[in-house]
């Protein structure tokens, strides 16, 4: 109906031109012709008139999940895979890799990107899964009821799985290393007691029973005498003994610790005050590094902070040069001398007596610092005041985190300050008394420990020489995931030129970051060591291991589309010929008109 209206119009426009305007008569039948068919053809694509295609439905586009749960045990991948085939054209889709492989080993099953991107498609959409679907309450309600649901459930066996391994990311050379191991039962694969078992390399370290404590799951703790180890970053595997199950990937977890000669935070307190205790106190807390603290209770005279043991000055020395964060309380500059420490926290309170001065110091927030974090929502200036102040000066590149005043109209004076000086980052506490916070409680406690935190979180994000200006968000990752490194340097992230060693030799490669300073590496399951090549390295490890092994309740159920898929349209842009037909007609008109002598 619209195309006859649209030719009418167009013809009743060139009659109207030609016999009244123009007055030419019979003898302008074909210039006005002409231009019937070219004003015809070009409102019909301006208007795009569009029409059902005629002919065999459109062939369906498939969606196959492509994770991890579909190739492990009891699943059916190969089934799945062959019918997609025969139903359309295969999308696979699982996570943001973009693999070219054909087989499951997708880490995550993420429907959501893949359903939005064949919604832009006229096909009929069909979804091949096994139903364990991660991002199934995220899904476009609208958007799968135009899908059909196809599904291949897999025929989970009795299974025994190492679900977790936590301990420490460092410790120092001497100290135990404790790693809790939880285990499960899947599919009523419950023996009266397992064993699990700590390697490193091929030598076996420890080993411990673990009994189930509700019939489902046990935890064990494993204890590990790090001096057997060495210096160094340790790749710790935690095994189930003497088992074997359907799905051998879930039996076996990897752990990395850095043993280090000298503890990460080391705290020096001449002469010990409230002040350095609460201080060791809520670094040990909130530190994710093994802490040392060591107090001068007499010139000259050290003793070990957790147990009050005597300690050499020499062993106090050494382990301040090699620290990574390095905090003085009190007058004990010469302990920095040397030091390889990238965080320097000094307290220059009762340093200088002459300099001291006495008073209620009440506390104000700065919200420019990168530690205004610590104080949001907290009333800093009604907490209990510092007893007394050591003037500092500041310089123009330094940040103040607290200002103090003495009252409450005094002039403010910097009262924790911080300054980065080329790879050294540096903090210091200009008042005395912030023990106070702590021995009240309530908000004003939490303030002083996330005070402490974020202070130590600040000094440590500097660069380490022996790790470079990037390293790996977490050192082990589960099958199918990434190795997301993280820009620590300074200024802009750069791209970085890394060897990595693997089995087959070394590889280069260059890390990119992207806005937010994140490199996101992805390698296939095992052990890896990387060298930067500006200087720092480490070890990454990708496990066997993935949550997409481990069953999974279905959240998908089989079903036809809800939604009819309607039938595809063809519109007027897409004849190419429409386009030619009006050019045609308009270049004909003028050619006529030229013979006729109108312009």
């Amino acid at each position: 109906m619209r195309v006859a209206v649209i030719v009418l119009l167009a013809g009743a426009l060139s009659c109207f031109t030609y016999l009244r305007l123009e007055r030419t008569g019979a003898r302008g039948w074909f210039p006005m012709l002409s231009r019937a068919v070219a004003w015809s053809a070009l409102g019909l694509l301006l208007l795009n008139i569009s029409c059902p295609l005629a002919g065999s439905p459109a062939r369906p586009l498939v969606l196959l999940d492509a994770s991890l749960s579909l190739g492990a045990a009891g699943g059916r991948w190969q089934e799945a895979r062959d019918s997609a085939t025969r139903w359309g054209e295969v999308r696979l889709f699982g996570d943001e890799h973009p693999t070219a492989d054909t087989i499951p080993v997708r880490g995550r099953s993420l429907l959501a990107p893949a359903l939005l991107a064949a919604s832009a498609s006229d096909r009929p959409v069909i979804v091949v899964t096994d139903g364990e679907i991660e991002d199934a309450d995220d899904l476009p309600q609208d958007l799968l009821a135009r899908a059909a649901v196809r599904l291949f459930p897999r025929e989970a066996g009795a299974d025994l799985a190492i679900t977790r391994v936590t301990g420490p990311g460092r410790v120092t050379a001497g100290d135990s290393i404790a790693l809790d191991v939880d285990v499960s039962a899947i599919g009523g694969a419950a023996p009266d007691s397992v064993t699990v078992q700590v390697f490193s390399g091929g030598r076996r370290l420890a080993s411990r029973a673990i009994r189930w404590t509700n019939g489902a799951s046990g935890r064990a703790r494993v204890v590990v005498a790090s001096p057997i180890l060495g210096p160094g970053n340790q790749v710790l595997r935690v095994t189930l003994g003497h088992w074997s199950d359907a799905e051998p990937r879930t039996d076996s977890r990897v752990h990395v610790v850095t043993v280090a000669p000298t503890p990460g935070v080391v705290l020096l307190a001449g002469p010990a005050d409230w002040d350095s205790r609460f201080l060791y106190r809520a670094l040990r807390d909130v530190a994710q590094l093994p802490v040392r603290g060591f107090a001068e209770l007499a010139p000259g005279r050290w003793h070990a902070m957790s147990d009050l043991a005597p300690v050499p000055v020499e062993t106090v020395r050494r382990a301040a040069r090699r620290a990574d964060l390095l905090v003085l309380k009190g007058p004990l500059e010469p302990f920095a001398e040397g030091t390889v420490a990238r965080g320097l926290w000094l307290w220059p309170a009762r340093g200088d007596p002459e300099r001291e001065i006495a008073g209620d110091w009440y506390l104000i927030a700065d919200d420019a610092s990168p530690l205004s974090g610590a104080f949001l929502g907290a009333p800093v200036d009604s907490f209990p005041p510092a007893i007394q102040l050591t003037p500092i000066e500041t310089g123009p590149s330094d940040w103040v985190a607290l200002f103090a005043q003495l009252g409450r109209r005094d002039v403010k004076r910097p009262a924790v300050v911080g300054r980065e000086e080329g790879r050294v980052r540096r903090v210091e506490v200009a008042v005395d008394g912030l023990w106070r916070w702590a021995f009240r409680g309530g908000s004003s406690e939490q303030s002083y420990r996330a005070l402490v935190a974020a202070t130590t979180s600040w000094l440590l994000g500097g660069v380490d020489p022996a790790r470079g200006a990037a390293r790996p968000v977490r050192p082990v990752v589960p099958n199918g995931r990434p190795l997301v490194f993280e820009w620590v340097g300074g200024g802009q992230p750069l791209p970085m030129a890394v060897t990595w060693s693997e089995p087959g030799g070394p590889r280069l490669d260059t890390l990119r970051f992207d806005g937010a300073g994140r490199s996101v590496v992805w390698r296939q399951p095992g052990e890896y060591r990387y060298q930067f090549a500006a200087g720092g390295g480490g070890t990454a490890v990708v496990e066997a291991y993935s949550e997409e092994l481990l069953p999974r309740a279905a959240a998908l159920e089989g079903r036809e589309a809800r939604v009819p898929h309607s039938a595809g349209r063809a519109s007027a842009r897409d004849w190419l010929w429409l386009f030619g037909l009006c050019v045609l007609g308009l270049a004909a008109e003028w050619i006529a008109r030229r013979r006729l002598g109108l312009r």
